[in-house]
């Protein structure tokens, strides 16, 4: 397994970000040359190499030209900050300019993942709905290079799993816009809510939006545990001189754990019931799938007193989680529940169709070290086939197994 691991015991921002990936082997003249069809001008990317606390690295900038700054100049929805200026953009906006350039739809969803994670946060932190936001540092130019750049950069790298240390966020305060206020900063904090975080070490931001939205949208778990063979480090720099090295650390691994599986984090949720009428399940069940469940299953149990129960208990992802979590508090009895993470790991699968004498089934077969260890049809089709056919569903099933 191919395994991108992003050590940010000093934070992330987007340069830096885009620094670690060029100096671990992403070609700088492919994320150049795959930037040119975004269709947006008014900038130039410089690569260079440098060093921090004797670390060397590669460091990012992207410069505005002043072709950009004369045309931004004559635009209105404009601010200064910390010297620059910046174009306000919209979410629609930044849809448009991605979804209209020549870019890979993998890229684009990527990209889009990313700036979502910024809108949301806006949205919240603002009380703005997601399309009123105007984005400022991250609707800028330099912003939508780093986006934008980091989601060809890890497109290129092609790994199996993206796994993040927990994150640096700083400390002090920050002036933006709005004023002096702490950090991190209100959008980071919204960004990296359940994701495991520190703070102190420097007593500014080491973490930026655009950095943390990179980390929430791309990376699939977080760990401070390096369980594995590290074949590349890269090291992207910084723009401040400060007591720990400014550079974000990223390394290309292998692992030869679970190679042969899928492996996914998801988390349970679980209640334990003594007191619903139990013709309610089958409704609560079926909900729980509508919500985006992945599983959903009852256990008997004997409780306190020796009173027979039942637990409840659900498989899910964290994006469902509040429409699951709202679903049982209020059409349960549970006053409460039980949530903790887990692992899946799956076979490798694939899916195949065959045609019978009943009509076309879907096959669903699962490998063990390549080789194919077991298949399966799908047992909703085999039932339609055997209603439509006014036969028994064993008669399916044997005519599938020949």
């Amino acid at each position: 397994m191919k395994i991108l691991y992003y050590d940010c015991f000093s934070g992330i921002s987007g340069d830096m970000n885009l620094g670690a990936l060029i100096d671990i082997g992403v070609p700088k003249d492919y994320i150049i040359s795959e930037l040119e069809k975004l269709n947006v001008s008014g900038y130039e990317i410089t690569v260079s190499r440098d060093m921090k606390k004797g670390i060397s690295g590669t460091k990012v900038d992207v410069i505005l030209t002043e072709e950009h700054h004369h045309n931004i100049e004559e635009k209105e929805h404009q601010h200064e900050h910390e010297g620059h200026v910046h174009k306000h953009r919209g979410l629609k906006e930044i849809e448009e300019i991605i979804y209209k350039s020549e870019l890979s739809e993998k890229v684009k969803k990527m990209s889009m993942d990313i700036f979502m994670q910024v809108a949301k946060a806006e949205s919240k932190v603002h009380n703005k709905p997601l399309y009123e936001v105007h984005f400022h540092e991250v609707g800028a130019i330099d912003s939508i290079v780093d986006t934008v750049g980091a989601a060809i950069a890890i497109d290129y790298l092609n790994v199996d799993k993206i796994i993040c240390s927990s994150i640096e966020l700083g400390g002090g305060f920050v002036k933006c816009e709005h004023g002096i206020i702490p950090v991190p900063a209100p959008a980071v904090v919204e960004i990296l809510k359940d994701v495991p975080v520190k703070s102190g070490k420097v007593q500014f931001e080491t973490t930026t939006p655009t950095g943390a939205a990179i980390l929430k949208a791309m990376a699939n778990e977080y760990s401070d545990n390096k369980e594995f063979s590290i074949k590349k480090v890269g090291y992207g720099l910084g723009k401040r001189d400060t007591d720990i090295p400014n550079v974000l650390r990223v390394f290309l691994a292998e692992s030869n754990k679970d190679k042969n599986l899928e492996v996914e984090k998801a988390y349970v949720l679980e209640c334990n019931i003594d007191d619903m009428n139990p013709e309610f399940y089958d409704y609560i069940i079926d909900g729980l799938f509508q919500k985006g469940a992945a599983d959903v299953f009852l256990t008997p149990i004997i409780m306190k007193k020796g009173r027979p129960a039942v637990k409840l208990s659900v498989l899910l992802n964290n994006e469902k989680y509040e429409a699951i979590e709202e679903f049982i508090l209020c059409e349960t009895s549970t006053l409460g529940f039980r949530k903790y993470e887990v692992e899946k790991s799956m076979l490798k699968r694939d899916f195949a169709k065959i045609n019978t004498k009943y009509g076309e089934v879907t096959i669903k077969n699962g490998y063990y070290k390549g080789k194919k260890v077991k298949s399966k049809p799908e047992y909703t089709e085999c039932k339609e086939l055997a209603i439509k056919n006014e036969v028994t569903l064993k008669e399916i099933y044997d005519e599938i197994n020949k």
